[in-house]
């Protein structure tokens, strides 16, 4: 996959080794926001439910904060989290209500059971194992919704979803990702060693990015079913 960008060599590991790494990056929800044939409400319906899947992720990240073993490894945590809960979520706040929806019902909007199994196994990653499992069960999101604007903006063929899609290929986010591979990069050779990826604990990761990544695939399938 020339076409993915380099967030850093354990994501490459990773990527090349998770089999839905494509069905997540240029599933039918993806390629419906870059030609514009995605039905707004479907992609309303996912707004509602990212928005609520976005308050998990950020209380991930923030349990990334204390998981932590050093300052700079903190700080990376702590600079998701604000991007997350000050940016992100902003843009689906803007967006819904330009179509009417107001934050207050943005918030009580009730989990789907797909939205409902990967924000609980993500955070059950970071409740029962350490940074690195956190990280791994974290890093499909950050990655792929990285991979899917970079892409999307390339392929567009209809401004319906600009904003959206240029939230996630501009400088900003693209410069979180790099920064979040540099962290997990780091994180694994503080921790396991030059020859992190030959041990058995980075296939436990492996595993782990996987799993989030088939349930990423799993979120898009619920988008197309509002």
């Amino acid at each position: 996959m020339s076409d993915t960008p380099h967030y850093g060599d354990a994501f490459a590991r990773w990527r090349a080794g998770a089999p839905s790494w494509q069905a997540y990056t240029r599933h039918r929800f993806v390629e419906g926001l870059a030609d514009g044939s995605l039905p707004h409400e479907a992609f309303l319906h996912y707004l509602k439910q990212d928005y609520v899947f976005l308050i998990h992720f950020s209380r991930a990240w923030a349990l990334a904060v204390v998981k932590a073993d050093t300052l700079g490894e903190m700080t990376t945590a702590a600079a998701t989290v604000n991007a997350l809960v000050n940016e992100e979520m902003q843009l689906h706040v803007g967006i819904c209500a330009a179509a009417g929806i107001d934050q207050a019902t943005l918030e009580a909007t009730a989990e789907r059971s797909e939205n409902l199994a990967y924000t609980r196994y993500v955070l059950e990653a970071g409740y029962s194992g350490d940074f690195l499992d956190l990280l791994a069960a974290l890093a499909p999101c950050v990655f792929g919704y990285g991979d899917i604007g970079l892409h999307t903006a390339a392929t567009r063929s209809s401004d319906k979803y600009t904003d959206w899609i240029e939230t996630y290929a501009g400088d900003d986010y693209q410069g979180l990702c790099v920064a979040v591979g540099e962290l997990i990069d780091g994180a694994l050779l503080r921790r396991l060693g030059d020859g992190y990826a030959d041990l058995p604990r980075f296939a436990q990761l492996q595993a782990r990015f996987e799993r989030a990544t088939a349930l990423e695939v799993g979120f898009w399938d619920m988008g197309l079913r509002p």
